[in-house]
């Protein structure tokens, strides 16, 4: 079983960015994680938690650094029997508030790795996403996780934007590789609504041979993709926990949890979720839905699908994928080779 934590406090808004997260409410901190103990309470009895049964823990945001390591303790001593002995613990973070002390603090939780949301070494390309750390804050905080002690650290890399060239994509690439990092996460630039970008959306570039370039030499480096944007020699158990449909809570402002066919929503608000935490939206699945996410999410991943899920005609569309070279079968289970096709295979199959 997976737990997610939702932090939607953050120190800037990048001109991207679209997920659950807000600038102005950090006023609302405590009141929030004292939200979240509630709801946290109720998912474990919803969900019928165990001793040991919590594989990996992601916390995410927002800004997970926003929020100080004092201010977790109360969620980490609730939850710690319950984490699995080698249960893979991450955050997210920001180079510009993930500070030493905040990190070390982290560390003594029990976090075990740690993603940085560094975007570019590019200072233009910083300025133009309205991020909020220069490149050296981005080098001296992992720098400084290594230092004290993480194992595993990611970070994030986006491309696909107007000003991107190969020369500044490949000083990306290879100042990442210069860090002590065993992962890295790689998004194309998309503009979606509600966002900064919204308004100029020429910003974002797609290049399809710049994305085939660039996935390339990240992986020449020794980092192979087992997702369609992410690459390591370390594979998040998190990551891949979603992929191979386990059955995850979801605690925090506009977090999801999912369990057997039933999805949980929280409130996107922030004060209505502080307000009542336990107010959630549920979604029954049907056998549909889930079939056609289990091919969709092992389309864009090396989990693959099972050929038992299909049906007849949905295996010889398969078979066709097979011999057409664009899909591999081993052990009764079908595998993408070329993850930027997963969205069309998984039409093709299902449709």
């Amino acid at each position: 079983m997976l737990l997610y934590l939702h932090i939607p406090f953050c120190d800037s808004k990048c001109h991207y960015c679209a997920f659950n997260s807000y600038t102005h409410l950090h006023h609302l901190r405590k009141a929030y994680m004292s939200a979240i103990m509630i709801q946290l309470e109720s998912e474990f009895e919803r969900f019928e938690v165990t001793k040991n049964s919590i594989e990996t823990l992601f916390i995410g945001g927002g800004t997970p650094s926003c929020v100080s390591a004092q201010e977790y303790k109360p969620f980490f001593d609730f939850i710690s029997p319950f984490l699995a002995a080698d249960a893979e613990i991450s955050t997210e973070a920001n180079p510009n508030s993930a500070t030493f002390t905040w990190l070390q603090g982290m560390y003594d939780l029990g976090v075990n790795r740690v993603s940085f949301g560094v975007q570019s070494f590019n200072v233009e390309k910083l300025k133009r996403l309205n991020r909020n750390h220069t490149p050296s804050d981005a080098r001296q905080a992992i720098q400084n996780a290594k230092n004290i002690g993480f194992k595993n650290l990611s970070l994030d890399l986006i491309y696909g934007t107007d000003i991107d060239t190969q020369a500044l994509l490949l000083h990306d690439i290879e100042t990442a590789f210069s860090l002590p990092i065993n992962h890295i996460s790689a998004y194309s630039l998309t503009i979606e609504e509600g966002t900064k970008f919204f308004e100029t959306p020429e910003v974002a570039h797609d290049d399809e041979s710049q994305a085939f370039w660039f996935v390339k030499e990240i992986e020449k480096r020794g980092f192979q993709s087992y997702e369609i944007s992410n690459f390591g020699t370390y594979q998040s158990k998190h990551n891949r926990g979603y992929w191979e449909y386990k059955d995850y809570l979801g605690v925090g402002s506009g977090a999801v949890g999912f369990l057997k066919d039933t999805r949980f929503y929280t409130q996107s608000d922030v004060h209505a979720y502080i307000k009542d935490p336990l107010n959630i939206t549920i979604e029954a699945l049907n056998e549909e839905d889930i079939k056609n996410e289990k091919i969709l999410l092992g389309l864009r991943s090396n989990v693959g699908f099972s050929e038992s899920i299909l049906s007849h005609d949905e295996r010889q569309k398969a078979q066709h994928l097979i011999e057409e070279k664009k899909i591999t079968y081993h052990d009764k289970r079908y595998y993408n080779n070329d993850f930027f096709l997963s969205d069309e295979l998984t039409l093709y199959i299902t449709s």
